[in-house]
C-alpha cells in the first residue's frame, strides 16, 4: 500500500504525484531496486555519516527520537530518516536537524525520479534513495534511519556497515511479507545486522531471542540482548541502566508510558555501545527529557479538534494499531485516566490491521468506542469497526469522521466528570487530526 502525500507547494506536488505513479500496485520487498536507483545516484548510502538503523514492530520511531536527542544534546548534527509522515511529506527528511525545505525536496524527488528514469520502483524505495543523496550531501556527524517494514529486504538494508543497529518490541503485523508466526518476523528485524557491527535488542521470550541470536550469528554480528551485557529498570521514578562500564540514574523519558522508557533504554545503550560520537551523560540525561515525537501518547492543545469537548476534557492521541501496541497502550492509560472519569476511544483502522485484537486490551475499560473511517486509505467501514467492537463487548456508535464523533461525545458527556478521550488505530488517521487541530509537526 503506497503512502500518499500532498503539499501546497505546486512544485513538490508535481514530484510527489510522480513519486506515487511510480509506484507499483503492492508493495514488494527486496533490495534490487533501490539498489539500481542508488547506483544511477551514485551509491550515496556509501558516503554517509556514521549510521544508527533501527528496527522493530513497536517503538522504533520513538527510539530515533531519543537517539536523535541525545545526539544533538552533546552536540552533534543528526540527520534522521523516518515513515510514515503524518501531514508533510517533509518529516520524513531532516538534514542537520531541520526538516527538509519543499524546493529542496522538490528538487530532490525531481532528481531522483528523473535519474529512475522509467525503471520499476516504488513509493519507499525511491524515497530511501532521495534521503540517503540528501544525507551524502549535507554534511552531519550522524544518520539515524528507521526501518520502513521488516528489515532484512528493507530498502533502508542497503547500508553495508551501520556504528550500530537496534531492534525494539516485536509484535504480529504485516504478515503478508514477514510471515504468520513471530519467529519469522523477528528473523526479518533482525535481518539488518551486519558482520562486527552491535546488534542491540530488547528483552523477548526465549523462541524470539533464539531465532534472532541465529540470525545475528549467521551476520557475524555482536549481538547485546537485554539483561546480558546491558539492563535498565524503572524504579523510584527515574530509568536505571546499566552495562559493563557503568550505573547510571536517568530521568523518565518526556513521553510518558513504561514502553516508553524501554524506548529510552535501547537508545541509551545503542549510544553507549560505539565509540565514534561521544555523549557524555549530561547529554543522555538531556536528551530523554527533549525527545518528542507526535501521535505518541500525545496529549492535544486547545484547537479546533479538541475544543469541541466540554471544559476540563482531556484529548489525546496515539497511532498505534496492532495487539502489541494496544496492549502497552492500556498499560500506560492505567496511570493517566481516575477510575472515576468517563474513557472514550475514537477509533480508525486500516482494513489489513488486526481491530479486533487491537480493541482486546480495552474491554471493560472504556465506556464506549467511536468509529470513525481514514481518508484516502483502505481502511475498515465505521459500521464494520462498530461490529467488531461490539464483538469484543464494547459499546459502539459509528460516526462519520472524528470531528463527529467529538460533538457526539461532548452531547452525552457529563459537565461534571468531563471525559477523557482517546485517538487511536492509526498513523494515518493521526496525521488528519494533528492537522485538523493545527498541530502540524515541525
Amino acid at each position: 500500500m503506497a503512502d500518499g502525500a500532498r503539499s501546497d507547494h505546486p512544485g513538490l506536488q508535481a514530484q510527489l504525484d510522480r513519486l506515487t505513479v511510480f509506484s507499483p500496485g503492492s508493495d514488494v520487498l527486496g533490495l534490487e531496486r533501490v539498489s539500481r536507483l542508488l547506483a544511477k545516484l551514485g551509491n550515496p548510502q556509501h558516503r554517509l555519516p556514521p549510521v544508527f538503523h533501527v528496527a522493530g514492530t513497536n517503538g522504533k520511531g520513538s527510539a530515533c527520537a531519543y537517539l536523535r536527542a541525545c545526539l544533538e544534546a552533546a552536540g552533534h548534527r543528526v540527520h534522521v530518516y523516518t515513515s510514515p509522515h503524518l501531514v508533510r511529506f517533509n518529516e520524513r527528511i531532516r538534514l542537520a536537524g531541520t526538516l527538509i525545505g519543499d524546493e529542496a525536496l522538490a528538487d530532490l524527488l525531481k532528481y531522483t525520479l528523473d535519474a529512475n528514469g522509467d525503471d520499476q520502483i516504488s513509493f519507499f524505495e525511491a524515497t530511501t534513495a532521495a534521503a540517503f543523496k540528501a544525507f551524502a550531501e549535507t554534511p552531519a556527524d550522524a544518520c539515524v534511519i528507521e526501518v520502513g517494514l521488516g528489515g532484512r529486504l528493507d530498502a533502508t538494508n542497503v547500508i553495508e556497515r551501520p556504528l550500530v543497529c537496534g531492534i525494539t518490541q516485536l509484535g504480529i503485523d504485516h504478515q503478508f511479507f514477514l510471515g504468520e508466526k513471530i519467529e519469522d518476523i523477528a528473523a526479518e528485524k533482525a535481518g539488518i545486522a551486519k558482520p562486527g557491527v552491535p546488534l542491540l535488542t530488547q528483552h523477548y521470550p526465549a523462541a524470539l531471542a533464539n531465532r534472532i541470536g541465529e540470525v545475528a550469528v549467521e551476520a557475524g554480528a555482536e549481538w547485546l540482548p537485554r539483561g546480558g551485557d546491558w539492563d535498565a529498570t524503572v524504579y523510584q521514578g527515574q530509568l536505571h541502566y546499566r552495562d559493563a562500564r557503568d550505573k547510571l540514574a536517568l530521568p523518565l523519558p518526556r513521553l510518558p508510558g513504561l514502553h516508553q522508557a524501554d524506548n529510552a533504554a535501547l537508545a541509551v545503550a545503542m549510544l553507549r555501545h560505539q565509540t565514534a560520537l561521544e555523549v557524555p551523560l549530561a547529554a543522555l540525561r538531556a536528551g530523554l527529557g527533549w525527545a518528542d515525537w507526535p501521535a505518541r501518547l500525545q496529549k492535544l492543545d486547545p484547537g479546533p479538534l479538541a475544543d469541541l469537548l466540554p471544559e476540563g476534557s482531556q484529548l489525546w492521541l496515539d497511532g498505534g494499531h496492532n495487539p502489541a501496541a494496544a496492549r502497552a497502550l492500556a498499560d500506560a492509560l492505567r496511570a493517566l485516566v481516575p477510575a472515576d472519569q468517563p474513557f472514550l476511544i475514537v477509533l480508525g483502522m486500516l482494513t489489513n490491521k488486526d481491530a479486533a485484537g487491537f480493541l482486546k486490551p480495552f474491554a471493560g475499560r472504556t465506556s464506549a468506542v467511536y468509529t470513525v473511517p481514514i481518508v484516502d486509505h483502505e481502511c475498515h467501514s465505521p459500521a464494520t469497526l462498530a461490529e467488531l467492537a461490539r464483538a469484543t463487548g464494547l459499546s459502539a456508535i459509528p460516526a462519520t469522521d472524528v470531528s463527529d464523533a467529538l460533538r457526539r461525545i461532548a452531547i452525552h458527556a457529563d459537565r461534571a466528570k468531563p471525559p477523557f478521550v482517546l485517538i487511536a488505530g492509526s498513523l494515518y488517521l493521526a496525521g488528519t487530526v494533528l492537522h485538523d487541530n493545527e498541530m502540524d509537526p515541525d
